[in-house]
């Protein structure tokens, strides 16, 4: 036979002391009492005969918590569920915020590294074209007053032609 299939062995009178009353139940039926004796021992007056008769006060007050247990149990789930579902969309959005910055800070990286790019070649043509004008230059001497000693930095990157 399958465990499933066993028929509940009946516990004969005297063989638990102290639970004579119960003697003739089913085991299960009787393990389930014990489990609720024990329950109700932990919290105060329930006594085996009590949790023969499931009309009795104790029984239902039992119930009444184990639902009210289930209860707040479901209400807790229900609200972590909910903080695990606002966390999540939270982490979310400043994901989407942070690769969004990402791809704006890139281009605009972007667009400065092209920036320096065009300076840099502006300034090239220009010391060019101040290169091919020096010598036709005539610089008055009374407009212009700085020592021979000092040199343009500019005009000695570029070689002379």
């Amino acid at each position: 036979m399958m465990p499933a299939q066993m028929p509940d062995p009946v516990v004969p009178a005297g063989s638990l002391p102290g639970l004579a009353p119960l003697a003739g139940f089913p085991a299960s039926t009787l393990t389930e009492q014990l489990k609720l004796a024990e329950m109700f021992s932990l919290r105060g007056s329930a006594t085996p005969i009590e949790l023969i008769h499931p009309s009795k006060r104790p029984f239902s007050l039992l119930q009444s918590e184990m639902a009210d247990e289930d209860e707040r149990r479901k209400r807790r789930r229900e609200k972590n569920k909910v903080a695990a579902a606002r966390c999540r969309n939270k982490k979310k959005e400043r994901t989407d915020f942070l690769q969004k910055e990402s791809e704006r800070l890139e281009l605009v990286n972007g667009e400065l590294k092209a920036q320096i790019e065009s300076l840099k070649q502006e300034r090239q043509h220009l010391i060019l074209m101040l290169n091919l004008h020096r010598p036709t230059c005539i610089v008055r001497t009374d407009s212009v007053q700085t020592p021979e000693t000092e040199q343009n930095p500019l005009l000695q990157q570029l070689p002379d032609h």
